[in-house]
């Protein structure tokens, strides 16, 4: 069965408490199942790297809250709802201080967190934090072992090319067993391989359908290869829409389209082999009400299909 996501409201005119808490509540009784956070330090005012899909960096991220905290505050706010990062740029974080942070976000929802992540696409953010922009694919490696270590509960001593950690005991640990799932976000040869040898899931975009099979299929034969279940592995498909009233052309779908096109669309990406979709209207409603009766259309349509 489907399952529908949300993008949680968390950035541009959407970061007051009470629509976060009034709309997770909402979407909780109209029968979602997830609330999705995303990850945005700044938006240089002029970027050396395109944004994802061509365009302007959207300016409604220009207003953006911390999505740990925002998921801790959604932990609160909700009781059934699974909440997720899609994605946490992991690479701008110390893993020990992140275990410790995504740990927390578990316990306080009793167990309902999905982690994704992902290696971002802007420059300017990694020199702003202070990380290195070159080697992003090996530090997110080695984020991923460190955080392993962590979570298995070990006081064993962790020594990486990047962090050592020492023999310690760390006794907070998730709820979810071994760990919280991890999906990852991309679709490079490297990350694709990533994902199958060691994630649980990829954290995947509005592709055109046969691309978005493509690189499912590509994902299960590496996990295949790698002596793993394929059919375990999860993906899960965002798309940003802005919502028309009037059909958009069918090259425009997922990006714009009518709430019609765009359910087909991700009704198309479930056959195609998503096991859930995330749809974030946060860069096309201009108002609690509207992003809440969005999403109630939106709910509307997928699940007839």
């Amino acid at each position: 069965m489907l399952k529908i996501g949300l993008g949680s409201p968390q950035y541009g005119s959407f970061t007051d408490p009470g629509t976060i808490s009034g709309f997770a509540s909402a979407v909780e009784e109209i029968g979602f199942d997830s609330l999705w956070v995303g990850d945005r330090a700044l938006v240089p005012t002029e970027p050396r790297d395109q944004y994802p899909g061509g365009g302007p960096v959207p300016e409604e991220y220009r207003n953006f809250l911390d999505p740990v905290v925002t998921l801790s505050f959604l932990a609160h706010a909700t009781r059934r709802l699974r909440l997720g990062t899609s994605t946490l740029n992991a690479p701008f974080y110390s893993p020990l201080l992140l275990a410790r942070s995504l740990t927390s976000v578990d316990i306080l929802s009793e167990g309902r967190l999905d982690i994704g992540f992902g290696l971002g696409w802007s420059s300017d953010e990694y020199d702003a934090i202070g990380v290195p922009w070159r080697g992003r694919g090996a530090r997110m490696e080695e984020i991923l072992d460190v955080l392993d270590h962590v979570w298995s509960g070990s006081s064993d001593e962790y020594k990486g090319a990047l962090w050592t950690i020492p023999s310690a005991h760390i006794e907070t640990l998730p709820v979810q067993r071994p760990r919280p799932p991890v999906l990852l976000g991309g679709f490079t040869p490297a990350t694709l391989e990533r994902i199958g040898r060691r994630a649980d899931g990829w954290a995947g975009v509005g592709l055109p359908v046969p691309q978005l099979a493509y690189v499912i299929s590509e994902i299960r034969q590496i996990a295949e290869a790698n002596g793993r279940d394929p059919e375990a592995l999860r993906t899960v498909v965002r798309v940003n829409p802005v919502v028309t009233a009037e059909a958009a052309p069918s090259e425009a779908v997922p990006h714009r389209g009518t709430v019609q096109q765009v359910s087909d669309y991700l009704l198309a990406a479930h056959a195609a082999g998503a096991d859930e979709v995330l749809i974030d209207l946060q860069q096309t409603a201009r108002s609690a009400e509207e992003l809440t009766d969005l999403a109630h259309r939106f709910h509307e349509q997928l699940s007839k299909g």
